[in-house]
């Protein structure tokens, strides 16, 4: 079986590289997969299962004097909606976008369209970047659906009013939803090293399983590590040492020294991915 090494030197005449795998052709693609609509789904669904547990359970923070953001959950539709991005931010995020990231050339390898899309010719770069954009955009529509259902759902269940704090006081509704704005941001920032792991994996395995699993098992690997005290300031290089610095953003006075920090480090780390899987899988041997 031959391999495609690079791209054809020669082009039918009138050929545009820009012109090629536009990205609403990708998106499209992408949107019409099963693991698409099944973790639409899941994000979906997931306000609707802590709205159940909360009924019942009863009122989170009946049962103790302190409050904290989980046992204000009940207190209005943006306490509702910040406890599912609390909930869900450690891991259940992670899955989303280890899938959108991991599952992008690997599928393609897997189902042995890959070397037809080069063919084509697509190249390569375009090939990636478009890939990357879809797999970013669907993540961030993945981030964005779980807190919006969730707002509703809670304002419906609890009512629109102040974000109750759990330090004490509250924040305007108005206020709140900045604030929930601030936290989506930096939680997809925040899960941009795990992105670049999936993508970088996805080039270098013709196997969607292990791009995804790799990823995820590297960010839980992460987590346990910053779980390690003797580390001391050797945590602070781990992206998980900085993944709930969005907590700063539910106190009075918004704090932006961690969430700065977390930003930089996983922005970095994400940067040296992207390029690293671009580099390989230019110069990859392309068989499948």
């Amino acid at each position: 079986m031959s391999s495609i090494v690079a791209d054809p030197p020669e082009v039918a005449s009138g050929y545009r590289a820009g012109r090629t795998l536009p990205l609403r052709v990708e998106l499209v693609r992408q949107l019409k997969r099963r693991r698409t609509l099944v973790m639409g789904a899941i994000m979906f669904a997931l306000p609707f299962v802590l709205l159940i547990a909360f009924q019942i359970g009863g009122d989170p923070g009946q049962d103790n004097g302190r409050v904290n953001l989980m046992d204000s959950a009940t207190a209005s539709g943006a306490n509702f909606a910040a406890v599912n991005l609390f909930a869900s931010a450690g891991f259940l995020l992670v899955i989303p976008v280890a899938l959108f990231f991991g599952d992008t050339v690997a599928a393609e390898a897997s189902w042995s369209s890959l070397r037809y899309l080069l063919a084509a010719p697509v190249p390569r770069a375009r090939l990636l970047w478009s890939k990357l954009v879809v797999a970013l955009g669907l993540s961030l529509a993945a981030l964005v659906l779980l807190p919006v259902v969730a707002l509703a759902v809670g304002t419906a269940a609890y009512g629109w009013g102040p974000l109750q704090l759990p330090t004490g006081g509250t924040l305007s509704a108005g206020t709140a939803a900045q604030r929930l704005v601030i936290i989506v941001a930096y939680v997809l920032v925040s899960q941009l090293v795990t992105a670049g792991l999936a993508f970088w994996l996805s080039t270098r395995t013709d196997a969607p399983l292990g791009a995804v699993g790799g990823a995820v098992f590297l960010t839980i690997i992460g987590s346990v590590l910053d779980e390690v005290t003797a580390l001391g300031d050797w945590r602070d290089f781990l992206p998980a040492h900085w993944q709930y610095a969005w907590l700063d953003a539910v106190q009075p006075q918004l704090q932006w020294t961690d969430m700065i920090q977390g930003t930089a480090l996983s922005v970095t780390y994400a940067l040296v991915l992207f390029a690293l899987a671009f580099r390989g899988f230019a110069r990859k041997d392309v068989v499948s």
